[in-house]
C-alpha cells in the first residue's frame, strides 16, 4: 500500500489521539460559550460577583444554568422576557458556530 494514499497507516493509535483532541475541542467550545454568557450577564447586572454559570451535559448538547443575585433577575429576564430571549439567540448563534447545541436556563 502506498504510504501517502488516503487511508494508509490508519491504526488504533491515531483513533485514540483523534478522540482525545475531539474531547479537548469540545471542552474549549463549552468554555467559550460559558465565557460569552458570563460576559453578557455581568454587563447587565448590578451584582456581577454573584453571576454563576453551571454547565450540564445532556444528550442534546449542553444546558447552561445562569444564576444571578435575586435583585438582578428582572434585568436578566427583561420586560416580557426580551432580554432573556436575546441572550438565548446569541447563545444559539455562538453554539451553532461551535458545532454544538446549547440551551439557557435562568434559575433562582
Amino acid at each position: 500500500m502506498n504510504p501517502r494514499a488516503p487511508g494508509a497507516n490508519r491504526g488504533q493509535s491515531g483513533a485514540g489521539l483523534e478522540n482525545a483532541c475531539s474531547g479537548e475541542r469540545a471542552a474549549k467550545r463549552i468554555r467559550n460559550v460559558k465565557q460569552l454568557i458570563e460576559f453578557i450577564a455581568k454587563k447587565l447586572v448590578d451584582h456581577p460577583e454573584d453571576v454563576q454559570i453551571t454547565v450540564i451535559e445532556n444528550e442534546d448538547g449542553q444546558c447552561f444554568e445562569l444564576r444571578v443575585h435575586p435583585d438582578d433577575m428582572g434585568k436578566v429576564i427583561g420586560r416580557d422576557g426580551r432580554t432573556a430571549k436575546a441572550i438565548r439567540t446569541i447563545l444559539n448563534t455562538a453554539a451553532n458556530k461551535q458545532d454544538t447545541r446549547a440551551t439557557l436556563q435562568i434559575v433562582e
